[in-house]
Formats: C-alpha cells, structure tokens, sequence
C-alpha cells in the first residue's frame, strides 16, 4: 500500500545527442532499432523558440544515431505550441514569449524531414494543470469541473487544492472531457498529417485516490451493477496510524480498478479510430512506465489481451484482462525508471538489506523488475510481442553517474526493441552526448 505522505509523481523528463556540421554528410547509422529523443514542451521551451536551435539539435540527435524524434505539443497545462480551435496556446514559459504565429509543430517537423527523421508529436492527454504555478485550464470557469476529485487522507479533494502534487489532472471518465480530447487529436491529425506518430502521454488517472467524484460514482454503477453505499470507503478508505495515513482497498476495490482501465481501453480505443480516419498512415502511440504491477493504481492496462493477470495479481479481476490495449498500439514507449541496470545489482541489494537490517516485517526486499533489465522483460511479457517494445530512460535519474547510465542505455537496447532518451535537456545540461553515444555503441555490438 501506498503511504498517504509518499507521493509518486511523475517526473519530467529530458535529454539529447551530437554534433555535425552538415546536413548532407551524416554517418550511416544503424537503423536496426529505433531510437526516440523527446523533446519535453516546457523544459525545452527557450531552445524550441528559435529555428536555428531547432536545427542545431536536431543535427546533434541525427549525429548520436538516434532514427526518430518526439516532439510535446500539448503542455500538462492543457495549452498547445499551435494554433488550435480548441485549446489555448502556450505563448510564454518562465519569461519566454512566442509570437502567436509561431508554428513549432511546422517548423519542427520540416527540419526533422530534412534530416531523415521520423518526428511524432507528444500530447499530456488527461493533464490540465501545473498546480505549481496555479497555470491550466482547470483554473478556468469553463473547465474547472473536469478536474480530479481525490480522495485524500479522508477527504474528497480538487486537485487544484493539492499544491504538493505539480500535475493537474482531470478525470479521464468525463464524456466531455473526452470528446475534448479527441477533437484535438483530430485537429492535429489534420493540421499536421505528416507526423509519422501521434503519442498520447498522461493517458491515465492522476493516481489509486483518483477520481471519486459523484459523476465516477454513478458511472462505476452502471457498469458493474453495484450500488455503493458507503462511497468512497467501499472502494477504498484510509487508516490513520501515528500521524500517517495509509490507503487500503474496499470491498468493491478490484472491480473499480476493472472499471477505470476499461475507461482508459475505450478512450484509447476511440482515440486510434479518430486519427486513423484522417489518416491511417499515422502511427498511433502511448508512453508509460514500466512499473506494470502497480501500476493499476493509474487506471492503465498496457498489456496485451493475451496476458491475465489475474492469475498473477490480487488487484486484478477475471475480466480486468479486457482492458488490456497494446494490440491498438503501433508505437509503444516504456519507461525503464530504474537506477539499478541489471537484475544482479537488485539481488545484490536485497541481500545487503538483509544482512543490516532486521526490522519487523521489514519485507523481502525489492522485486527484480526494480531495473532496467528486469522491467523491459517483465514488459515483453506482459505485451506479448503485439508491439515493438521502446526502452526509455529518464536520465536525471543517473544524477552524475555516467557510468551507470552508459549502462543503461546499452541494457535498454540490448533487452527491448528500441531505446528512447527521456528527455534532450538532461543530455544538454550534462553534456552527455559522448557518455550517450558510447552506450548506443555498446548496446547495439
């Protein structure tokens, strides 16, 4: 279970590659696997306002080998970097302003093409806030009923209020919500039909004490024919012991969780179809973490119908395989967020812990899936080959240990389909490029 004090919060994330000085002289890389380098919308932003910066990165991510860029155009604000119909666009960021003009998806994906690379475009999809700075559409008239109503620590909550939390998500079950979801992916499909992939990040809940607004309420008891009494506790209610509060699951817990993936399968099933029907030549995509045994509590099921984990999992009911959508992906990035590279250093880890510690009921210490190596392999399990699997690395893990993330960026290759470097501002701020590249080497001897 999860302590009430202890958040998981998604990290942003960044990176980058080399340098060359000719468009029309790059070496001939090895193309075998793909390799993704995102480019994180707000993180990015001053090096993203300028053509020229554009051209001079992505002649670096060209040169380190990398086949493929992803580019955020639609902010955890809820703002967009075009002009939209739909969404207002995100013309400042910490002192840097846009014209309103300015049309980064356009410019980024012409210099892109001129460097051969695949470019796709990155949505926050369920995002509309950065709590933070109090910036999104929740904090406006006209969508401030979309966001989560969470269930903290005893209480029903906007997650506007929660200031510790910097994303503002909205409630993924909405149908208006959704339907404003879909409208920019279509308008984005249109505006943009040479992106080679539109991928959907933040397709999820904010969390296991998201969302039990009325509207969630009543939804779950039409899909399950359950009337609930005593809601939210007979979904999931809090304990208070010592000043802390720990989450524990009610009596109709597992079918909820059955329910908010199914919510998520049949948004991600509506999302394909739409920019499919304005051009199948798209690649449809989603990004995730790796984390898959818990990651329930995010309303997510990214494995392939053919996996049951039920037959491995207590959280999961008979059907919760249903909700399983990697067969409706064309483009699966799967973040490998582990320190630790190799399986072995886990089992070494473990061991140690159990030589200085004997606290009671102190646990067996961590699963092997807790690095790099074990949690691409428990991904390939879990989607069945249905999808090329993407190992992504976010590289502000590695803090200053080069070393460890060379490592990683080889293990990742070596155990997954493809590498994807998350995000291209760490690479920058580090100067890893030559530290990136030699594990690209290693990885793909």
């Amino acid at each position: 279970m999860m302590k009430g004090r202890k958040l998981i919060s998604r990290v942003a994330l960044f990176l980058s590659v080399v340098f060359i000085t000719s468009c029309d002289k790059y070496e001939k890389v090895d193309e075998s696997k793909e390799m993704f380098m995102w480019f994180d919308v707000e993180a990015n932003f001053e090096r993203l306002s300028y053509p020229d910066s554009i051209a001079y990165y992505l002649d670096k991510v060209k040169e380190a080998g990398f086949t493929d860029v992803v580019l955020d155009i639609k902010s955890i604000t809820g703002e967009v970097t075009y002009q939209s119909d739909y969404a207002p666009y995100m013309k400042d960021w910490h002192g840097v302003e846009r014209d309103v003009k300015y049309d980064l998806p356009r410019i980024f994906i012409d210099e892109s093409k001129k460097r051969d690379l695949k470019v796709h475009a990155s949505l926050n999809i369920f995002s509309g806030a950065h709590n933070f700075y109090e910036r999104g559409i929740i904090y406006t008239d006209e969508y401030a009923h979309w966001q989560s109503q969470n269930y903290w620590e005893g209480e029903i909550i906007p997650i506007s209020e929660m200031h510790w939390n910097y994303n503002g998500m909205l409630n993924p079950a909405l149908p208006e919500a959704q339907q404003y979801q879909l409208a920019i992916l279509q308008e984005v499909a249109t505006k943009y039909s040479d992106f080679d992939g539109i991928l959907l990040d933040r397709g999820r809940y904010d969390g296991i004490t998201s969302d039990f607004s009325l509207e969630s309420k009543k939804m779950f008891e039409e899909y399950s024919g359950i009337t609930v009494n005593d809601f939210p506790d007979d979904i999931l209610y809090w304990e208070e012991s010592n000043d802390e509060y720990e989450w524990k699951r009610g009596q109709y817990f597992n079918k909820w969780i059955e329910w908010r993936a199914m919510v998520i399968h049949d948004f991600f099933r509506d999302a394909r179809e739409t920019i499919k029907n304005v051009n199948p030549d798209i690649g449809f995509g989603a990004y995730t973490g790796a984390w898959y045994p818990v990651y329930y509590e995010l309303g997510v099921n990214w494995a392939s119908k053919n996996y049951d984990p039920s037959q491995y999992y207590d959280w999961a009911t008979e059907d919760y395989k249903n909700s399983g959508y990697a067969e409706m992906l064309d483009i699966y990035l799967s973040g490998l967020y582990f320190f630790e590279v190799t399986i072995a250093e886990v089992e070494a880890m473990n061991q140690e812990a159990m030589r200085t510690r004997g606290e009671a009921a102190m646990g067996e210490g961590r699963d092997y899936w807790y690095s790099v190596e074990g949690s691409a392999q428990l991904a390939k399990e879990v989607t069945k080959g249905v999808v090329p699997l993407t190992g992504t690395l976010y590289v502000d893990q590695y803090q200053q240990d080069s070393e460890q993330f060379e490592r990683a960026v080889a293990m990742a290759l070596r155990e997954s389909d493809g590498l994807g470097i998350f995000d291209i501002v760490h690479i920058i701020d580090k100067d890893w490029w030559d530290v990136l590249k030699r594990g690209i080497d290693k990885g793909l001897e």
